[in-house]
């Protein structure tokens, strides 16, 4: 029998208005932190977050996030908290991995305070570190999940459609890429792997199915600003049914295609969870699953504005050579590509690629 594992956040709070909230969590956790914010949120929600913290009794040191979460701003991060007791992030993804590497190199505890539902990054205790220009370099694993994971629904609400949407690319992933785990019998990433639990697999499922249920009701009422309970069940697929479900079961070529196309510079100005949309395409290539499940994946995803296509990555002219390229990346070692059930090379990958595009082409013609 192997040895199973189960991990996530101490705490997850989902609401309108708990952004107000954070004083009162922080205090819990210690005397002084370091606030590290996306320079919009600092500039929109930096008051009022300072402000919770001081009723709180918390000492706040505050630093506006650099952009990318490098090994750079990740060091500067940490030099800034030392001596904090806690570090929370607020913003984005990056900015929330940035916190959760720079909290693990200090001793700190971590809370995270995504502004955005475009990733599952905010529950987990993993973060990804990249190149000053975007490209994607490896996975950091910080040995512990966030104590507190704050999502104010009204904040989320508030951000462009396209985040909640590409949020959805995310975490429609999670299921699809729980499966090939289980198929090739990968170990998850709690702490350095174990087995995936009965938890953490249906957990994946309930996010599959939230994501069918509500995904497109969520989109139609956040794109007219309407706070519904569909758009809360999004909020937390997205954010803390896919962050549990993708850390407890593992993640596979959807993800690694994802990382593979950030060589490509056009793909650079597309969010991870639109990148990792088109990703699972082809994945359901690779294994060659049922053409009803491709065609159901890539309906779900053009629905909702979701890349289904390489024309729609600025990849429209994109050559054999370069997708070869793609293969070629995706096929490195350490890529998470691995744990698909199949037999991979980097020609494999760039065919998959190639004809993930041109089924999305020829379905989304018929529809016309």
């Amino acid at each position: 029998m192997l040895t199973r594992g189960y991990g996530g956040p101490l705490r997850y709070v989902q609401g309108p208005g708990v952004l107000a909230d954070l004083g009162t969590y922080a205090a819990g956790l210690g005397k002084k932190a370091l606030l590290l914010s996306d320079a919009f949120v600092d500039k929109t929600y930096g008051e009022a977050l300072r402000a919770s913290l001081l009723k709180a009794g918390v000492e706040t040191v505050s630093t506006v996030f650099g952009g990318e979460s490098t090994d750079a701003e990740v060091k500067r991060c940490a030099e800034l908290g030392r001596g904090v007791d806690v570090v929370i992030g607020v913003g984005g993804g990056k900015t929330l991995d940035t916190g959760k590497i720079a909290a693990r190199d200090v001793g700190a505890r971590i809370i995270t305070v995504p502004t955005i539902a475009s990733t599952d990054s905010p529950t987990s205790s993993i973060g990804v570190i990249y190149t000053a220009e975007g490209v994607y370099d490896r996975v950091e694993r910080c040995y512990r999940n966030p104590d507190v994971v704050l999502v104010d629904s009204q904040v989320i609400l508030r951000a462009p459609v396209r985040f909640l949407a590409a949020g959805m690319g995310d975490a429609l992933s999670t299921w699809f890429e729980a499966r090939s785990n289980f198929e090739s019998r990968s170990n998850n990433y709690i702490a350095d792997g174990y087995a995936p639990t009965i938890a953490g697999a249906q957990v994946a499922r309930a996010c599959h199915e939230t994501l069918m249920r509500d995904g497109r009701a969520a989109y139609l009422a956040a794109k007219a600003g309407c706070l519904t309970e569909a758009v809360e069940n999004i909020i937390e697929a997205n954010t803390l049914l896919s962050g549990l479900g993708f850390e407890n079961c593992g993640v596979s070529a959807a993800h690694g295609i994802h990382d593979a196309l950030t060589v490509l510079e056009p793909t650079h100005h597309f969010f991870h969870g639109e990148k990792v949309a088109f990703g699972i395409i082809g994945l359901l290539v690779l294994e060659n699953r049922d053409p009803q499940e491709i065609a159901e994946a890539i309906r779900f995803c053009a629905d909702i504005g979701l890349p289904v296509r390489l024309a729609d990555l600025g990849l429209g002219d994109v050559s054999d050579a370069d997708l070869l390229r793609v293969g070629e990346t995706a096929m490195n070692p350490a890529s998470v590509i691995h744990s698909v059930p199949r037999t991979l090379t980097a020609r494999i990958v760039a065919d998959a690629i190639r004809t993930a595009d041109a089924l999305a082409t020829d379905l989304l013609a018929r529809q016309r």
